[in-house]
């Protein structure tokens, strides 16, 4: 039976739910497949219905047929900050909140706020408008979410800086993706409408090579397909109870490897809606006055990564990493283990221990799963 703090805590969690806005996601493969300019057609389909929607921030990049939407939309006034010598524009949180529209639109949901701005990001400004009670409709590309950033990496042959958390998703009560073919949105390109006349050329040898969107494509109606069955599986009441998964992603002081093992458990916990850890064993020969400051800094920012992507970090200090995993599966209810790919050297070492030995026996008797993440 839950214990009382837990039961008061489960009715907060109910109220404030009950009191957020609605959010409303639309993703898409890439730059100029229509997100901005359906959110803008949503927004006079709103206003035609008597909703009081109003325009928090639209970036129309000058594209005349998006740009003329906006006409008959009422705007927020937005935030003018002055930086380096330049006065620039951001979304204005706190005058949105103040005017309280029904719906308000805020494009480009992945942007990195000025410096001295009160959130860093603009996903951090619409969760807190929609924590005020106000519904949201907001854009994203496909690559701006941060457990596929490798994966985007590897297609593009781009690091794309600006990410949003998984997590923003998951919080979306629906998302909905643009989607064009390939020579669809190449087309456009070419016709002028996505970039200007000068840039086209660099785009289409570039971000917009044919074999690029077809495989970004397929990203996102993955996307959105996965968000969908989550809805689906965490919405509607089934008969027979559902197995909880649990994920236990254990890093290293390898930063690449430990980056792919957050990130694509990041991704399996977000496909189940599990909960999900990240650990880290530290071992005598990483002790805080023997690992170099290298290797503490990227540690540091792995347990950042993970946790802005949901995950709960335990630091645990234990020479024998394999029986601190067993510890930790047991006290947590692990389901599911997720390791990266070690090096060969390394697992032949590791085989030759009795400690692996007896994970891959508790493992086998308590129906745990290993993945091994590459």
């Amino acid at each position: 039976m839950p214990d009382k703090d837990q039961t008061v805590q489960h009715f907060l969690n109910l109220i404030k739910k009950s009191k957020r806005g609605k959010f409303k996601i639309y993703i898409g493969m890439s730059a100029g497949v229509g997100k901005t300019y359906r959110m803008l057609q949503e927004a006079h389909a709103l206003l035609r219905n008597g909703i009081d929607v109003k325009i928090g921030y639209i970036e129309t990049h000058n594209r005349k047929e998006t740009h003329e939407l906006l006409h008959g939309l009422p705007v927020i006034p937005r935030r003018k900050l002055f930086y380096k010598g330049k006065e620039l524009e951001e979304l204005d949180v706190l005058a949105v909140i103040n005017v309280r529209p029904e719906v308000v639109i805020v494009d480009e949901l992945a942007h990195t706020n000025i410096e001295g701005s009160k959130n860093g990001k603009r996903w951090q400004d619409v969760l807190e408008i929609i924590d005020a009670g106000i519904n949201v409709i907001s854009a994203v590309n496909i690559q701006h979410i941060e457990s596929l950033n490798e994966e985007i990496r590897r297609i593009t042959g781009i690091e794309v800086k600006e990410r949003i958390p998984d997590s923003v998703l998951t919080q979306a009560d629906e998302v909905v993706n643009i989607d064009l073919t390939a020579d669809e949105l190449i087309t456009r390109l070419k016709e002028g409408k996505i970039y200007e006349p000068a840039k086209i050329e660099t785009a289409l040898n570039n971000f917009f090579r044919s074999e690029h969107i077809l495989q970004l494509r397929e990203l996102a109606l993955k996307e959105v397909a996965s968000q969908v069955e989550r809805k689906v599986e965490t919405e509607i009441t089934k008969v027979n109870a559902i197995k909880h998964e649990r994920f236990l992603a254990c890093i290293s002081s390898n930063d690449k490897t430990a980056k792919t093992v957050i990130r694509k458990t990041a991704r399996l916990a977000n496909y189940y809606n599990s909960k999900w850890y990240v650990l880290y064993v530290q071992i005598p020969a990483e002790a805080t006055d023997k690992i170099p400051l290298d290797k503490q800094r990227h540690l540091i920012n792995n347990f950042k990564l993970a946790t802005e992507l949901g995950a709960e970090i335990i630091k645990v200090e234990n020479p024998n990493i394999a029986k601190a995993i067993i510890e930790q599966c047991d006290e947590r209810q692990i389901t599911t283990i997720c390791i990266g790919k070690p090096h060969l050297s390394l697992f032949r070492l590791i085989l030759a221990t009795n400690v692996f030995n007896e994970l891959l026996k508790k493992l086998s008797s308590s129906e745990i799963d290993l993945v091994i993440l590459s």
